[in-house]
């Protein structure tokens, strides 16, 4: 077994806490309103922590993203990519939910500006953990 680098170790971090997230918002008392949980709905008032607006969808994208994490921890440049992709998901899906009407249809997913603004942090943490753990050091050949 190898050492892991520290950009795959910050895949894992991030894959184990989207794991994390996902499981917790199926647990009720962690989320409030878990009888209100509905699959895809705008209308789902279940919140993670009280906080964060969640469905069944919700959960198991946090799901997906925890294991793609974990599996994409193997190697660096798979790390690399997960953090950086996952990143430019986050911030689109952060421009996403500004833009839509968080009463409407549109709103699937669901998200609310505790979502929202946790999505921009999450999207440039990703990132710059992505580049600043894979940036290469210059040295002077002099």
């Amino acid at each position: 077994m190898t050492a892991r680098s520290r950009v795959q170790q910050a895949a894992l971090l991030m894959g184990a806490v989207f794991l994390l997230v996902g499981i917790l918002g199926f647990i009720p008392g962690v989320t409030t309103d878990y009888d209100s949980l509905k699959f895809a709905e705008h209308d789902s008032t279940a919140k993670l922590l009280g906080v964060f607006q969640v469905s069944v969808l919700h959960n198991i994208v946090h799901l997906l993203f925890g294991v793609a994490g974990v599996l994409m921890s193997r190697a660096a440049s798979t790390a690399r990519t997960y953090l950086i992709g996952g990143g430019v998901i986050y911030l689109v899906l952060w421009l996403y939910g500004l833009i839509i009407d968080h009463d409407s249809s549109a709103n699937f997913v669901p998200v609310n500006n505790a979502d929202n603004w946790l999505h921009l942090v999450l999207g440039l943490v990703m990132i710059a953990l992505g580049v600043a753990l894979t940036r290469r050091s210059r040295t002077d050949t002099r």
